[in-house]
């Protein structure tokens, strides 16, 4: 079966930069889009970033010029690259990916089980 495994969250000070990885492996036959989720304390899970295979990306408004998010399609991994941290960014980051898997001609939604960002003096 499909499995993402995130990476790279911690404790960083306002200002700071952190790397999120996400690794997918299983049986998989293609990745879509791939995308980054958070969700804070006692708050919905909100879209933070996507990327198609083609490298084409969308950004929540509130991360714009601070987060990039990337990908390496021969590693099956997205990368979020988050710079200039605001205490405001603290929540736990999911992974997701839209795969197809095989002997299906229809997409499907994976998701990792999520890494902790703390963004705090």
């Amino acid at each position: 079966q499909v499995q993402l495994v995130e990476s790279g969250g911690g404790l960083v000070q306002p200002g700071g930069s952190l790397r999120l990885s996400c690794a997918a492996s299983g049986s998989i036959v293609s990745i879509n889009a791939m995308g980054w989720y958070r969700q804070a304390p006692d708050k919905q899970r909100e879209l933070v970033a996507t990327i198609t295979s083609g490298g084409y990306t969308n950004y929540e408004d509130s991360v714009k010029g601070r987060f990039t998010i990337s990908r390496d399609n021969a590693k099956k991994t997205v990368y979020l690259q988050m710079n200039s941290l605001k205490p405001e960014d603290t929540a736990v980051y999911y992974c997701n990916a839209e795969i197809t898997r095989p002997f299906s001609r229809y997409r499907e939604n994976a998701w990792g089980k999520g890494t902790l960002v703390t963004v705090s003096t």
